[in-house]
């Protein structure tokens, strides 16, 4: 009889897990792409940023393209390189929003309570509770990391920071589709 009922319950474990990581790997993508692989990089283009800034307004992507952008963070704050819609860009906002009142980032990195936390639990991160978005990568003051996208022809995207109020003051920028 346990096993009648550890089955369904494993089973809606499952689901609900599997729900959760389809919904936030998307963020509402609206086919914005996907992640491409090394293999496929096509050309690399460096991005770097300030405090409050791309070095870019614009950058112009082809459909079926697989960019290597190698993210530069020449500022004293954390900055994040997202791809996505402006709709897109503001639910993530709320999220990072959330991020930075519970501690688990900081205006210059990960936050003492992500620390802590993964201190506690062996290593682990709980889920929901870390920046895992494959169109998006947080760039620590002074680091440089890479982020390989294939473009789809969908149009209306963005490159932008989401840390709060950084998009508000002008990073952002726009993928132009040629």
């Amino acid at each position: 009889m346990k096993a009648k009922f550890i089955t369904p319950v494993l089973a809606a474990v499952t689901l609900l897990f599997g729900i959760t990581a389809m919904a936030s790997i998307g963020h509402g993508k609206d086919d914005i792409g996907q992640p491409g692989m090394v293999t496929d990089v096509t050309r690399t283009i460096e991005v770097k940023m300030g405090d409050i800034f791309f070095d870019a307004k614009a950058i112009d992507v082809k459909p079926g393209e697989t960019i290597r952008f190698v993210l530069r963070n020449d500022g004293s704050l954390l900055h994040e390189f997202n791809i996505g819609k402006a709709a897109a860009h503001a639910a993530h906002q709320a999220e990072m929003t959330a991020m930075f009142q519970n501690g688990t980032l900081s205006p210059t990195g990960v936050g003492r309570a992500m620390n802590d936390m993964e201190h506690s639990m062996g290593g682990m991160k709980k889920v929901g509770m870390e920046h895992n978005d494959p169109n998006s990568v947080l760039i620590e003051p002074g680091t440089t990391k890479e982020l390989i996208w294939t473009f789809t022809k969908s149009t209306g995207l963005e490159f932008a920071c989401n840390v709060p109020g950084h998009y508000q003051s002008g990073m952002v920028g726009q993928f132009e589709m040629k």
